[in-house]
């Protein structure tokens, strides 16, 4: 078995795990722009003590490049857990990231998730230069 057959994957506006990667489809070379990652966009993923997403991680694979980048990996540690017990706890994060990159070459960006009851789920996006 390789870790890429653990990865599962759908059109993010029927499955509710698959990471939606929002971001200019071209940008400049060299120049920053937003990137926001999320899930559950058109369908809510849960966010309780027993159901959550525990990690988003973001990569960058140059278009002809051999290796991708890891652009971040962003963990969400409160999901409503207490010592009175499962959601009852006063913090709950959210799972959805936004950051700034820049890139002087165009390739794939890519973004794997954790879901804690459902495994790893990916999606990606292909950027362009201007």
């Amino acid at each position: 078995m390789k870790m890429g057959d653990l990865y599962q994957t759908d059109d993010w506006k029927n499955e509710k795990h698959v990471p939606v990667i929002e971001c200019p489809e071209s940008v400049p070379a060299g120049e920053m722009f937003d990137v926001k990652v999320t899930l559950g966009k058109e369908i809510a993923h849960p966010n309780t003590t027993e159901h959550h997403i525990q990690w988003i991680n973001v990569y960058f694979k140059p278009e002809g490049g051999k290796f991708a980048y890891q652009i971040g990996g962003f963990e969400f540690s409160a999901h409503g857990q207490d010592v009175k017990g499962p959601n009852e706890g006063p913090v709950y994060t959210h799972h959805g990231v936004t950051f700034t990159m820049k890139t002087d070459a165009p390739g794939d960006l890519l973004a794997s998730a954790y879901c804690n009851i459902h495994g790893l789920w990916e999606n990606s996006v292909s950027i362009s230069l201007k």
